[in-house]
């Protein structure tokens, strides 16, 4: 209530402000393909009756729209020989002007039978996407609630995506694993780029990635194209955007998840060379120095730094250099606390270290050789560190004051990669073009880890070992428009992996046809493979004489065949129905040489590791389902999304038997929409509200055998009954409430994202609590958690 009330008294303070305040909309326009500026595309302003705002591009591509009156607008591009294209959503604000780089499809069809309907729905910026691909900007990760800006936790609200856990930003696609996700930036495949991340995932706490460097960038949910490999999920395609090239911008938040201060600008208007810098810093730690509590007293601490340098040259080429990084580190302290006190984070019964690091630095060289060739390499470093320490403490069972206290757990993971993408596009006319490259990455890996076993007294390692490895991953792509209405693409990518010797073949093939105007059918299959997470591989067994073994040294890839048919209506001038129905049978999943329930795809959704005896890939498994979407983009003044998904995940394990999986939810559904409401004479504030509400199938489990989880010390599941319980079904209702106030070069935007805004107790699975009384305790998701942040954006010179 307080919190509306002072929105309120800003909105009204804000009403004696009535000067229209203008904003430029710039940007270029280049060939899909080959890269190349088009000269002479009229860009204007559509589906407003009182503007009659329009430019055309110059010899390099390049348009301007000037005094453009603040809001959301639809952009029309054209130009003779080409595909109209539709950018809808362009928000136009007072602290930033409005950049668009825009890509357009050349026509098939003769130019006296073009007929232009324009392209409702953004297509893929990778031009040989067609099936279960979503297009996503800065704008969709602060859009949705409960997002949190988080490029995994906004793609959750896709139909066949769901989180494993409340308090990680893992997503499952269709029944998989997190871990079969694959994360490329600019070009560079990076294994985690997250806060907090766990040794075997995908996903962790908070995104490294900040969204305000974001560009149009992929998310591809299953049949990707062939130039992306060792990824059995699903695919995060992210760009990041260019600086602004003739004036300097600052953006500045203070909020629940980090204070940030963001630049961009010219580093010289004559030649065009930018800079674009986030800086972001846990707020965590000024709460904690103000002994403002927050339900827990482990402080996550963490600060992430993104930038790219943009330097166009005179003959049709770019050079950049980028980077992303992020350290964190939480310390995790409960033998200080009495023993009925509860604490959010950690196992009641040990203190935890925890620390990890990532690193990515690359420079970019792009040139188009001529109007229908372009070559692009990217040369990069990135390494990764995550490390634990933890210690196990005992209380006295009456008085429960601690009693003994011990190490346990001691690990430090550490891998280096050198990497080299090279491509190269070539448009031989309307009808056909081609993409072929390679990605050759070299990894260092340097992994230790030892485990005190309390009953025998010692210590064993689980990690010593040192291994380089060399990946080469080359790929060939054709792209076949039969018509403006009729496309197809066929291509073949390669793997191959020095540490285990292994190579896939895996061709990949997509179809899509658009027929009546409004329809939309395309067909996608691909086969696609994926290397057994690196600490796994290099873990070891040691025998009596104290000689070890890296047992699983030699496991292969994971196979799966992917197949996707989808249907896209367009209703209106901006609302879709999509419905997708697909198959995927994944094989070579490592399982036991000896009878048991384990598969690893089962893992990758957790603050902890595992380490399995010896593995064989003899595993299977099978994802089968159907999803529709309902979606109204941002037109007149509100958005909606609809969506509903049920499937089946099934898998076999070394015992023969079949079994739903981890991550079979069976069904979901998600509900979202928002509202403006703009005030003021001239409009120049506004209001924004959304909400959200999932619902869906809850998670399996397995009973937990009580007296061996006694005598271990950790939860001890009965193997024979993996999964056959499940918990209650999964509700959750997020709210988003914000206020933007834009004044001359200036936008102020307040706004609270209450998450789980009911306070629902979802369960998420059993733990050991170390209470003899009662040994095993159900663990929850996140409850009730209020997300708050203030920003302003300055335009300056």
């Amino acid at each position: 209530m307080k919190i509306v009330l002072f929105l309120s008294c800003l909105l009204a303070f804000q009403q004696t402000f009535y000067s229209q305040i203008t904003q430029t909309i710039r940007g270029t326009v280049v060939d899909k393909e080959s890269q190349m500026g088009i000269p002479g595309a009229a860009v204007k302003i559509v589906g407003d009756s009182t503007l009659k705002i329009s430019a055309n591009t110059d010899i390099n591509g390049n348009f301007r729209l000037e005094k453009v009156p603040l809001g959301r607008y639809v952009i029309r591009i054209s130009f003779i020989g080409y595909q109209d294209r539709l950018i809808q959503n362009v928000i136009v604000d007072a602290g930033k002007e409005t950049i668009l780089n825009i890509e357009m499809e050349e026509s098939v069809t003769n130019l006296g039978e073009v007929e232009i309907t324009g392209t409702q729905k953004e297509d893929a910026n990778n031009e040989m996407g067609f099936v279960s691909v979503k297009v996503f900007d800065i704008e969709q990760t602060n859009r949705y609630a409960g997002s949190r800006g988080d490029p995994g936790r906004m793609a959750s609200n896709f139909a066949g995506v769901g989180g494993s856990d409340d308090s990680r930003n893992d997503i499952t696609i269709r029944g998989n694993s997190p871990m079969g996700l694959l994360w490329r930036i600019e070009g560079v495949d990076v294994p985690n780029p997250n806060h907090f991340a766990v040794a075997g995932t995908a996903g962790g706490a908070i995104s490294i990635l900040n969204n305000k460097v974001f560009g149009a960038s992929d998310f591809y949910m299953g049949a990707f194209p062939a130039e992306y490999g060792n990824a059995n999920a699903g695919v995060f395609d992210i760009k990041m955007r260019n600086g602004n090239n003739e004036k300097h911008e600052i953006s500045a938040q203070f909020g629940l998840l980090g204070t940030e201060l963001f630049l961009e600008g010219p580093i010289s208007k004559k030649s065009g060379s930018t800079y674009l810098l986030a800086y972001r810093y846990s707020t965590f730690v000024f709460f904690d120095a103000l002994n403002i509590n927050l339900g827990t007293n482990a402080t996550p601490k963490y600060q992430d730094l993104s930038f790219k340098l943009n330097f166009p040259g005179k003959k049709n080429n770019n050079f950049s250099l980028f980077g992303v990084g992020g350290y964190s580190d939480i310390d995790i302290i409960l033998s200080d606390k009495n023993r009925d006190e509860v604490e959010t984070y950690g196992d009641n019964n040990r203190d935890q270290y925890f620390t990890t690091g990532m690193g990515l630095i690359g420079m970019s060289y792009s040139k188009s050789l001529n109007e229908k060739t372009y070559f692009k390499g990217v040369l990069s470093y990135y390494k990764s560190y995550s490390g634990a320490i933890h210690t196990i403490f005992t209380r006295d069972s009456l008085t429960g004051v601690m009693d003994t206290m011990v190490d346990k757990l001691d690990y430090k993971y550490l891998s280096d990669k050198i990497s080299l993408n090279v491509s190269y596009n070539k448009k031989f006319n309307a009808s056909h073009s081609i993409k072929a490259g390679v990605i050759a990455d070299h990894w260092v890996h340097d992994m230790y880890d030892s485990l005190f076993i309390e009953q025998a007294g010692y210590w064993i390692r689980r990690n010593d070992a040192k291994e380089t490895g060399i990946m080469a991953q080359p790929y060939f792509q054709w792209k076949y428009k039969r018509t403006d209405h009729l496309s197809f693409t066929a291509g073949l990518h390669g793997t191959y992996y020095s540490l285990n010797g292994d190579f896939a073949l895996e061709p990949r093939a997509g179809m899509k046809y658009s027929f009546a105007k409004v329809n939309t059918l395309t067909l996608g299959y691909g086969l696609h493979s994926q290397v057994i997470p690196a600490y796994i591989t290099l873990s070891q067994i040691t025998d009596s004489a104290g000689k070890y073994y890296l047992h699983n040294k030699e496991l292969q890839f994971t196979n799966s065949h992917h197949a996707v048919l989808g249907y896209q209506r367009f209703i209106g001038k901006s609302a879709t129905l999509k419905a997708e129905c697909y198959y995927q049978h994944l094989f070579d999943v490592p399982i036991d040489t000896f009878p048991s329930s384990f598969s690893l795809v089962n893992q990758g959704s957790t603050f902890s590791r595992f380490f399995p005896g010896y593995l064989v890939n003899e595993g299977t498994a099978d994802n089968i389902g159907f999803e529709i979407t309902y979606e109204k983009g941002f037109a007149d003044k509100w958005y909606m999304m609809v969506n509903a998904s049920v499937y089946q995940a099934l898998y076999k394990g070394s015992d023969g038997k079949e079994r739903n999986s981890d991550f079979d939810g069976s069904w979901g559904t998600n509900f979202l929409i928002g509202k403006e409401f703009k005030f003021g004479k001239s409009k120049n504030t506004t209001l924004t509200t959304a909400i959200k509400s999932t619902y869906s199938g809850g998670k399996r489990f397995t009973p937990a055998d009580t007296a061996a989880s006694i005598f271990w010390g950790e939860i001890v599941e009965y193997d024979s009954l993996r999964n056959s319980q499940r918990f209650n079904d999964y509700f959750r209702f997020d709210f988003k409430l914000g206020l933007k106030i834009n004044r001359s070069k200036l936008t102020h935007e307040i706004g609270v994202d209450l998450v789980n805004a009911f306070g629902v107790e979802n369960e998420l699975g059993l733990t050991y609590s170390g209470d003899p009384q009662n040994p095993i305790i159900k663990e929850y998701q996140l409850g009730f958690m209020p997300i708050f942040y203030y920003r302003i954006d300055f335009r300056g010179k």
